[in-house]
């Protein structure tokens, strides 16, 4: 029972950290050491710069250095998305053309944020940046954390855009999705671990997952179940996952901070702070317990 919905990046993508050193700086060793793992565990692709690899505090330098760096890990096999998403358009696409030269397969572009634009601005906005570059973009539509939703109406028409080929969705709109999914070629990435399932049963192309730094193997797990035809196994290997997610993207602190948390992977850069003893012991608790079961 193998869905044919297009996967133009894969299947199975994590959203990665951006690892620091203890002063800071930016840990390209650890950074290249955490992608080999991650591919070496079942990661079909790796999303670099979004917001769980801390893009508000990377330099547009940085985010060329740490996907020039990962490059080199994993060669070119393994398909690279960069995000590229800004509230000004002209540093949208400087970033894009950045990341194209720096070698990324693709662009993970964010909805313009704070400024809440009205949808033809919105549509405008994700046509430059498919303009300035020769690369495929995924959009992210996030309105809890942008303000501003991509309409459904409005990704129809983006959808005839060819480098517009997939849409990382965290709008908790199930109908909408499945509208624009039963209408377009459009990948659907899930951006809500919650949401992994349901939306690939529905024809959607996998996900970009924060949660898989931690456990890529088990956020895969129900997937590969699904494909297999195996519907009640993959449901109940997604219900293992559920207390480990909600602690982590659930529980009040951003992922970012409970994934740098659970593998002690550096520190984060502030405004974010690190996770106080008992979130970490909730975490810890939780994943022994995923990893028990």
């Amino acid at each position: 029972m193998t869905p044919t919905a297009p996967r133009p990046f894969g299947r199975t993508l994590c959203a990665m950290i951006t690892p620091f050193t203890a002063t800071g700086a930016l840990d390209l060793g650890a950074a290249r050491a955490h992608a080999a793992h991650l591919v070496a565990e079942g990661c079909d692709g790796l999303v670099l710069s979004g917001t769980t690899g801390e893009s508000p505090t990377t330099s547009d330098a940085e985010k060329a250095e740490l996907l020039r760096a990962v490059r080199a890990e994993v060669g070119d096999g393994v398909p690279l998305l960069s995000g590229v998403g800004s509230a000004d358009t002209a540093h949208a696409v400087r970033l894009a053309r950045e990341a194209e030269e720096a070698g990324a397969d693709g662009l993970l572009v964010v909805s313009p944020y704070y400024s809440r634009p009205q949808q033809t601005a919105v549509e405008a906005y994700f046509l430059r940046i498919a303009e300035a570059t020769a690369i495929p973009l995924m959009l992210y539509d996030i309105p809890g954390r942008t303000g501003t939703r991509i309409e459904p109406e409005t990704l129809l028409r983006l959808a005839d855009h060819p480098r517009i080929v997939a849409v990382k969705d965290c709008a908790y709109d199930l109908l909408g999705s499945t509208k624009v999914l039963a209408r377009t070629s459009l990948a659907y990435y899930s951006g809500c671990e919650e949401l992994n399932l349901p939306l690939y049963a529905v024809g959607g192309a996998g996900y970009v997952s924060t949660v898989a730094n931690v456990t890529p193997r088990r956020m895969r797990a129900p997937l590969d179940a699904f494909d297999a035809g195996r519907t009640d196994e993959a449901a109940r290997l997604n219900g293992l996952t559920v207390r480990l997610t909600e602690l982590m993207m659930a529980g009040g602190l951003p992922g970012a901070v409970t994934v740098k948390a659970l593998l002690d992977a550096g520190p984060v850069r502030e405004p974010l702070q690190p996770a106080g003893r008992e979130a970490v012991d909730g975490l810890r608790a939780a994943y022994e317990e995923l990893l028990a079961s």
